[in-house]
């Protein structure tokens, strides 16, 4: 799972619906152990971005990953290729085990590594529970694990800590930071943009379907434009 290291996912794309522009020119690359954040009202296009660069979605532009050029694959070739999502709302088969909601998405993995991909997410140990029976915190991690099974390259995270508790979201984001460890690369799309000042290399704010700006975080987070199109709207 390491072939992957070192090299660039590109992630470059416009949609449009109809004759109104979606998303424009919106372009980011991610090296491999990198994590990069992506803010932004809702609305801001952040869940269009994601369905285009996996593929659900028609788009122009080029998506790239560790390498490969996707551009034009379905969804399944893409995934396949390395470029893995998690959903806001936590896609597991309810009446299959963790285990076999893994198994499900990589079914060539052996028993051996789907526990290890459970242990990598915290929830070692919890495989053969089914998803009715952990917390809404554990789903979540249940779904990272399901996304990154599969030998992914970059993973796509969709609002991963939305309804988490505190400690639910630590434990999310050292997760989170242990995927970039191993060298993947990682997108957080996420409304709690304290967790993403703290977790993240480069902070994208998307307003409107298109870039607002992208930087450090520190950067980000003092912008005036950005505080006046975004932060300072927030409780």
């Amino acid at each position: 799972s390491m072939s992957a290291a070192g090299s660039v996912s590109i992630l470059n794309v416009t949609q449009q619906f109809g004759g109104l522009v979606a998303l424009e020119g919106v372009s980011i690359e991610i090296p491999a152990g990198r994590i990069h954040g992506v803010i932004g009202p809702n609305g801001a296009g952040k869940t269009t971005l994601v369905d285009a660069w996996c593929g659900f979605v028609p788009h122009d532009g080029r998506v790239e990953v560790a390498g490969r050029d996707v551009t034009g694959w379905r969804p399944h070739r893409r995934a396949r290729a390395g470029l893995a999502r998690t959903w806001q709302s936590v896609e597991l088969i309810d009446d299959l085990t963790i285990a076999q909601n893994l198994s499900v998405a990589a079914p060539r993995a052996s028993t051996d590594h789907i526990e290890a991909t459970l242990k990598r997410v915290g929830l070692g140990g919890e495989g053969g529970s089914q998803p009715a029976m952990l917390s809404l915190g554990h789903r979540k991690l249940a779904g990272v694990a399901r996304a990154v099974v599969a030998d992914a390259a970059v993973v796509l995270l969709d609002e991963p800590a939305a309804g988490l508790d505190p400690a639910e979201t630590t434990a999310l984001a050292d997760v989170v930071r242990s995927l970039a460890d191993d060298g993947l690369g990682v997108v957080l799309i996420e409304h709690d943009t304290s967790l993403v000042f703290r977790l993240c290399a480069r902070v994208m704010v998307l307003v409107g379907g298109r870039v607002l700006t992208v930087g450090a975080p520190d950067e980000v987070r003092d912008d005036p434009e950005v505080i006046a199109a975004y932060l300072g709207t927030q409780s």
